[in-house]
């Protein structure tokens, strides 16, 4: 069972207007960037997926997250289950043990 979440558009949003190549490249999951990484990997696993397209509260998109990428965040020193996947874009994730010394 897949679970979506529903956000009303807020009015004042800007529309982004796109290409068709670039509509080419939004195609995959799309999931909010307050979501945690344990769930975004329970996502991408459920979705057969590789990627997950990030977008904020307004549905804009912010980002592109691979599974290499999240794995790489929970298997590091000091991770914690409330990083969100907005942490990882703005590159508020705990470093690796070697770099921290």
């Amino acid at each position: 069972m897949t679970m979506v979440q529903v956000q009303p558009r807020s009015m004042a949003a800007t529309p982004v207007l796109r290409s068709v190549a670039d509509a080419s490249d939004l195609t995959g999951p799309r999931v909010f960037d307050d979501m945690t990484v344990e769930v975004a990997l329970s996502v991408m696993a459920s979705a057969h997926t590789g990627h997950l397209l990030v977008c904020d509260n307004d549905s804009v998109r912010t980002g592109l997250l691979t599974l290499a990428q999240l794995t790489a965040v929970r298997d590091r020193t000091g991770y914690t289950d409330r990083v969100q996947l907005r942490d990882i874009l703005a590159g508020d994730t705990p470093r690796p043990a070697a770099l921290t010394r």
